[in-house]
């Protein structure tokens, strides 16, 4: 019985093929829009928790404003670090040196120029490709030397720069390394990660006139244990300040779920905007089958006199509602595909720098597929039940 009147139904479609169409229309809109939306948000939060991994979600970022005339010398800082290795791993201070780049007759003025301790390329998941990395001596000393970026030695040097001299303002470092590529193509540009220069960080306190580093970035030894860390260094600089507006301690990853659920609520917001789209294509389906109960009513009569039964025309109608919309449905769903595959195609050219992707899902699809059944259902029932409730006399009299 269910494959007869699904091959009913279909037959019915097919043959009000302009109707059935403008009927879907609705449907077919609204699951587009919501197999969009969702696969813009997967693909949102895949490139958020890709740049937060890019930067180290086992990391806190220490932020140090001082009180008065009081503030932290490094050596308080590290000491905070040393006295829990369960918790810490690494602290490197980070010290911003300003002023405009030039490498000979290029000059460059997005290039991120750090102060930083030996140990920071490692947690930063750098990896040196030509040269030396910072060493101990060269704080100790407070040498000028520096490490560059990938994208400052070929723009600036032609890939080969060790030896030579890089300026920050008129400030000159040597070159003693060169660190591997970090970034993706679409995002090897001027201001990205690669077009950097690490210098000493007590070179930088000199030349920038600091006597201690604003900002520190303290390696987790285990990421789980990242609210016990924060809550640690916390104290401790209250301890040391007595004031909880001296200081501030960020967590990337408790920054990467407060993202995350960001992005959730907001996708959430706008599916439920393109949802609106899916009610008007239910009440468009309501609008026709009534149109088609009132068409066919002396087919429904001819049925009931034949035995058929209220709950046989009740299916029968309710099913025909569910294929039509659960075909636009399909439908919806391969234009979605489609649309996000075009997308794809064109955002690293809109977007340069964000690996943004549109990622429909499994899950998506699937629950936008019964979502629209079950609005065919929904929407059907009451024209089924009005044309399983006719009186099959006065329906056989119905022109």
């Amino acid at each position: 019985m269910l494959y007869d009147t699904l091959y009913q139904a279909f037959q019915n479609v097919w043959s009000n093929k302009f109707r059935a169409i403008l009927t879907m229309l609705g449907i077919v809109i609204g699951v587009t829009a919501v197999m969009v939306i969702a696969g813009l948000g997967s693909g949102m939060a895949a490139a958020m928790k890709d740049s937060f991994s890019s930067m180290g979600t086992n990391l806190l970022t220490v932020s140090i404003f001082g009180r008065g005339q009081r503030n932290a010398s490094v050596e308080e800082i590290l000491a905070i670090g040393q006295a829990r290795p369960d918790l810490f791993s690494a602290v490197s201070p980070v010290v911003s040196l300003n002023g405009e780049v030039r490498a000979g007759a290029v000059k460059l003025r997005r290039t991120t120029v750090t102060g930083v301790s030996e140990e920071y390329l490692g947690l930063q998941s750098y990896r040196v490709a030509q040269g030396r990395g910072l060493i101990y001596a060269d704080l100790l000393d407070r040498k000028m030397v520096c490490v560059i970026g990938d994208y400052l030695s070929r723009t600036a040097y032609g890939g080969n720069p060790l030896g030579q001299t890089i300026k920050v303002g008129p400030h000159a470092f040597t070159i003693v390394g060169v660190l591997a590529p970090k970034v993706t193509q679409t995002a090897y540009q001027e201001g990205s990660a690669d077009d950097c220069i690490c210098l000493p960080y007590t070179a930088a306190l000199r030349l920038s006139r600091q006597t201690t580093a604003p900002a520190y970035t303290v390696v987790l030894a285990d990421e789980g244990q990242a609210p016990a860390a924060k809550a640690f260094f916390e104290a401790e600089l209250y301890r040391i300040f007595r004031s909880p507006s001296s200081y501030y301690v960020t967590s990337l990853s408790e920054l990467l779920q407060t993202a995350t659920r960001t992005i959730d609520m907001v996708v959430g917001v706008l599916t439920a905007i393109a949802g609106i789209s899916l009610l008007v294509g239910g009440i468009g389906i309501m609008n026709i089958m009534m149109v088609t109960v009132s068409e066919r009513t002396r087919e429904i009569g001819v049925r009931k006199a034949l035995g058929a039964r209220e709950g046989l025309i009740l299916w029968m109608f309710v099913v025909e509602a569910a294929a039509t919309s659960a075909l636009g449905g399909a439908v919806g769903i391969l234009l979605g595909l489609l649309l996000s595959a075009g997308a794809n195609l064109f955002l690293p050219s809109l977007l340069p720098g964000m690996a943004l992707s549109i990622r429909p899902t499994f899950q998506s699809g699937a629950s936008a597929f019964l979502i629209s059944a079950g609005i065919g259902v929904l929407f059907g029932y009451l024209p089924a039940r009005h044309a399983a409730r006719l009186n099959p006399i006065q329906a056989l009299r119905h022109d």
